[in-house]
């Protein structure tokens, strides 16, 4: 289906409370989503639960409840916290789903092994519980993991791996000639890097006896049960049908992109590509690898006590001031900061006296000077000297801008067009001076400049809403054309003008100072 997009985000472990940087991810999934859907395409949204392996074992010990009471209410909770973003999965696959998940990796699994790539063999290894992970003593950071920065266990056993090995030279050129896109561009180099370093098979499979029988069990072999990441990338397949709905499968397979931390980039770059190439399914068309947010320029821990609860955020200064700050301020392909001193700043100077003065300003002049209406003008541009197109800048130009920056994952730089918009509308009231052509009584030119700035506004409702679309439906409610953001908007809509006669609603302040 040539016109659809399928992206994903990654699939979180449910061991634990959603943090900032799964607000972050879920985010830019969230814009990528509404802007392909604004832009005519058919998008399908997923991520899903991490379910199974050892991290759920331990939290659930800890916690004293049973794993899959465990993960049924971590998974509650970050379902909630999705609903709280305004964040829209249209579908989320948990790992303990018995109906459509597990005969899916059951399926994958006997693919890669008639197809030579698994067998069985003892090991020892470096293996990080954090990362469900077993690492080799290069890879270590002080003889720590470099993601949990604790001692990795010495761990002995028999599993199944998987011959990574035999897709190095394959991988290698995917991703070098872009047939599999890795961006950034920083992170497509690491990885040919660490292809070109030579790849080891991978252990696909854990024991039975150190998982307590929670996972999905190896085919053929009770005494193994299969390795968290084999189980958990799957979901990006029987999300959309893999081996239950083989029609569905097809008009969405493959991705089109998997955006995932920095931490995880090599399970979706090296890992999964390879076991895809195995089984003979198409690949991925890109990889987008987000950095990690830091607070005060250090990584969040709660040995440092500076770890930031995205719900306390979200419930003290709303939805779309903090999706607009990590938005702008955290790079969407580098890491970035996050404190409560600078999010007041940004939300001061950009959305109340940016955005929300804007919109208080056009809304308050309308009421005043044309009757609460969208006034009527004459429709040739040329019919009179205050040319809207040009004294504000240019919505089409703002569209190429938006457009361009969107597509190469850039939302700061679309946000920053977005804005140049505004500032353009607030320089166009000040040269322009309404209630100066109200004292002379000059109508004609007052209908002029106060119909241009309300088709300004109606033109931000668009630009704003994959970004904020709870701010992008009170400006639609305000002029009225809230039926055009309600459902499956298209961005063509907004290259109709503002209809003259439009009755024009009073709204609360869209963002009062802190």
């Amino acid at each position: 289906m040539a016109d659809k997009f399928y992206v994903t985000a990654a699939i979180p472990y449910v061991n634990g409370l959603p943090h900032l940087g799964h607000t972050l991810e879920f985010t830019i999934v969230d814009v990528i989503s509404r802007y392909q859907r604004l832009s005519s395409k058919k998008a399908l949204l997923t991520s899903g639960s991490d379910e199974n392996g050892q991290k759920i074992l331990q939290a659930a010990k800890k916690e004293n409840l049973p794993p899959q009471k465990l993960a049924d209410k971590y998974t509650k909770d970050f379902l909630a916290h999705a609903k709280q973003l305004n964040v829209n999965f249209d579908v989320w696959r948990r790992g303990t789903d018995k109906k459509n998940h597990w005969p899916g990796v059951v399926k994958l699994w006997q693919r890669a092994e008639k197809n030579g790539d698994i067998y069985k063999k003892k090991y020892q290894g470096l293996y990080c519980v954090g990362c469900e992970q077993f690492y080799k003593k290069g890879e270590l950071v002080d003889g720590k993991c470099p993601e949990h920065l604790i001692k990795p266990e010495v761990v002995e056993e028999e599993n199944y791996f998987f011959k990574l090995s035999r897709y190095q030279k394959r991988l290698e050129k995917l991703i070098a000639d872009g047939k599999l896109r890795v961006l950034p561009e920083v992170r497509k180099n690491e990885t040919l890097g660490f292809i070109r370093q030579g790849l080891e098979d991978f252990s696909v499979s854990r024991p039975k006896e150190r998982l307590s029988d929670w996972g999905i069990p190896v085919p053929g072999d009770d005494s193994q049960v299969m390795y968290v990441w084999f189980d958990a990338l799957t979901i990006y397949m029987t999300a959309v049908g893999w081996n239950w709905d083989l029609k569905k499968f097809k008009t969405w397979w493959p991705a089109d992109l998997h955006v995932i931390g920095k931490g995880i980039y090599r399970f979706h770059t090296v890992y999964w590509p390879a076991m895809l190439l195995s089984t003979g399914f198409p690949l991925p068309k890109a990889v987008l690898v987000h950095g990690y947010v830091t607070s005060d320029g250090q990584k969040m821990a709660k040995s440092l006590g500076n770890v930031v609860d995205p719900e306390k955020l979200l419930a003290k200064y709303g939805t779309d001031p903090v999706r607009y700050y990590l938005l702008k301020e955290i790079p969407t392909q580098s890491d970035g900061d996050f404190t409560e001193a600078r999010f007041k700043e940004v939300y001061n100077a950009d959305l109340a006296n940016g955005l929300g003065n804007l919109v208080a300003r056009v809304l308050t002049m309308a009421d005043k000077f044309t009757g609460g209406k969208v006034p009527s003008v004459d429709q040739d541009p040329d019919a009179h000297p205050l040319r809207v197109d040009e004294k504000i800048y240019n919505w089409k130009k703002a569209w190429q801008a938006i457009d361009q920056h969107v597509n190469a994952y850039e939302f700061q730089r679309a946000l920053e067009a977005i804005w140049e918009f505004v500032h353009a509308a607030d320089k166009y009231i000040d040269e322009n001076k309404p209630w100066e052509l109200a004292k002379k009584g000059q109508q004609k030119e007052i209908d002029w400049v106060v119909y241009g700035l309300l088709d300004s506004l109606h033109q931000l409702a668009w630009q704003i809403y994959p970004f904020l679309p709870e701010t992008a439906q009170k400006v639609a409610h305000a002029l009225s054309i809230e039926k055009l953001l309600a459902k499956n908007p298209i961005f063509k809509d907004s290259w109709v003008n503002i209809k003259p006669g439009t009755k024009i609603k009073k709204i609360k302040p869209l963002f009062p100072r802190l």
